[in-house]
């Protein structure tokens, strides 16, 4: 290991951005005397009489919903793109607007209240996939998407307005832009190569073998070189797909067990629930030759030296670059021995 780049400031480019990070790794030293967030210590019923998400039970809207099972899909009750929005276009002068469509739906990984994923197996796990693989098939199947982006808020410090577990689905017509990016530098490669950008990075971290966390026989678990959060991590399927349809049949379990092994040793690195915000980048639904993604899952946690410190993104980091402290190095020791 390069033990500079575990004493001395430096900077560290993200090869699917082109966007740099500094890091400051004599910073994790110093003490801390800033805000400490409380960890809620709550107890949650496996089913809860007034959660809008709990089979059964009756949504904000007047729906109620069935008695699933395992898996439940609805479109969003308040979603934040329309299907139905006038198609409009504003430039003046230096204001530019254009109108943006999609559709937006929850998905309920399970009807007990009370769990996560950490809390579920990967068999579980597993059915949740088939729902992530079903929703993006379907959307992309719509004429008016070209992008669905998966994702999950998990606790409160991130936003989740409700325990229950569940992630969303947000769908629309335009590229966002952090896909945007990752679209433009993973094509530039291809283009270059002929090969997939984050298969040869792939490559390299296993045989430096410095920041993975766990591996099976389809999937890799590792702190990219490049993160921003302290705990920051990435599931990257080792067979280049562009998409979770071209998972193998055998290869959605293995997903399973890569984010079930991920989220149980969050849990356990400060011995709570860990709150963090994940997502699924993949190739784009806009009917264009996308031979050049790979795509992957990326967990972006706050928390920072325990379950009380968070992480902000403020000063330097809002106007100059994002920064850490604890080196990725570091940060992936401490999760594998969790492991």
């Amino acid at each position: 290991m390069n033990t500079d780049l575990q004493d001395y400031s430096h900077k560290r480019l993200n090869i699917l951005t082109g966007e740099w990070v500094l890091v400051s790794p004599h910073r994790a030293k110093r003490p801390w005397q800033g805000q400490n967030e409380s960890v809620s210590n709550e107890t949650r019923p496996s089913h809860d009489p007034n959660c809008y998400l709990c089979a059964g039970n009756t949504r904000i809207n007047g729906e109620i919903n069935p008695k699933y099972k395992d898996v439940f899909v609805f479109t969003n009750d308040f979603a934040a793109l329309q299907t139905n929005s006038k198609v409009f276009k504003v430039e003046d002068g230096l204001l530019s607007a254009q109108s943006e469509q999609g559709i937006c739906k929850v998905i309920c990984f399970s009807p007990d209240h009370s769990k996560s994923l950490a809390d579920m197996a990967p068999k579980e796990i597993e059915k949740v996939i088939f729902a992530w693989q079903q929703e993006y098939k379907e959307l992309a199947d719509n004429d008016l998407i070209n992008y669905v982006q998966i994702f999950e808020n998990k606790g409160a410090v991130m936003g989740c307005s409700n325990p229950h577990p569940h992630g969303q689905i947000w769908s629309q017509t335009s590229l966002p832009n952090e896909v945007e990016k990752k679209d433009k530098h993973q094509l530039d490669y291809y283009l270059k190569n002929k090969k997939s950008l984050l298969g040869d990075y792939l490559k390299q971290e296993l045989n430096k073998k410095e920041r993975i966390i766990f591996e099976n026989d389809a999937f890799v678990v590792l702190v990219p070189y490049w993160a921003i959060w302290p705990f920051e991590t990435m599931i990257v399927p080792k067979r280049h797909q562009l998409n979770i349809l071209e998972l193998k049949e055998n290869e959605s379990l293995l997903f399973g067990e890569a984010i079930s092994t991920i989220t149980k040793a969050y849990d356990k690195l400060f011995k709570t629930s860990f709150p963090y915000s994940s997502g699924i980048h993949q190739a784009p639904t806009n009917g264009e030759d996308n031979s050049h993604w790979h795509w992957h899952m990326s967990f972006y946690p706050p928390l920072l030296r325990s379950a009380t410190v968070k992480k902000f993104m403020v000063g330097y980091e809002m106007f100059g670059s994002p920064q850490r402290d604890i080196t990725a190095e570091i940060a992936c020791n401490k999760l594998k021995e969790l492991i």
